[in-house]
């Protein structure tokens, strides 16, 4: 479904929540600093919007699109982005904290400084994505795509890696003590054990 900027405005300023907007188009939407906390996005069309410093604090977006969207500064605290593609998406300073992103697609986005605590981003794909500085403590990385990934600076304190391939990755000042490295493939393509 597809919505002129004038009626996604009155949708959300209509004050229902939580907001229902499966399967909507909303590509290249300016949604910055809207709130759209528990909104429900499933399927959700938002490729090159700009949802800068939005509040999506415990929003359904499972298999959304957000490929290029910006979403700097955005309140994605325990978001649901499931299988979400995000591919070249602008996530610095974003607070992701608690959120699954399990089997989402992060090639090329730009994670540098954000909150990733406990982040769930297994069988998620981080080709060449930017990480400098992020903060996953205790975050799920099993399995996960970290091939030429920099990670220079991240803290990945009592992180999961298990199986996860860091291949070419940059580690430069990264924290990983205590990180369960277990069978990943590290920078210099050895397998830990």
């Amino acid at each position: 479904m597809q919505f002129t900027e004038e009626e996604l405005r009155r949708r959300i300023t209509s004050g229902q929540r939580p907001l229902w907007l499966i399967n909507a188009d909303l590509s290249q939407a300016n949604l910055a600093g809207v709130d759209m906390a528990q909104a429900r996005l499933l399927r959700a069309n938002l490729s090159g919007a700009n949802l800068h410093r939005t509040d999506l604090n415990r929003a359904e977006m499972m298999y959304a699109s957000l490929s290029q969207a910006d979403l700097s500064q955005a309140d994605l605290r325990q978001v649901s982005l499931s299988g979400a593609d995000l591919s070249g998406a602008r996530l610095t300073q974003a607070n992701l904290e608690e959120a699954d992103m399990s089997r989402a697609i992060l090639t090329g986005a730009d994670l540098s400084e954000a909150k990733l605590n406990r982040v769930n981003l297994s069988e998620s794909n981080l080709l060449q994505a930017n990480l400098r500085q992020a903060d996953l403590r205790g975050a799920n990385l099993s399995e996960a795509n970290l091939t030429q990934a920099d990670l220079t600076g991240a803290d990945l304190n009592g992180a999961i890696l298990r199986e996860a391939n860091l291949s070419r990755a940059k580690l430069d000042n990264t924290n990983l003590v205590g990180a369960d490295l277990e069978f990943a493939i590290l920078p210099d393509g050895t397998i830990a054990e």
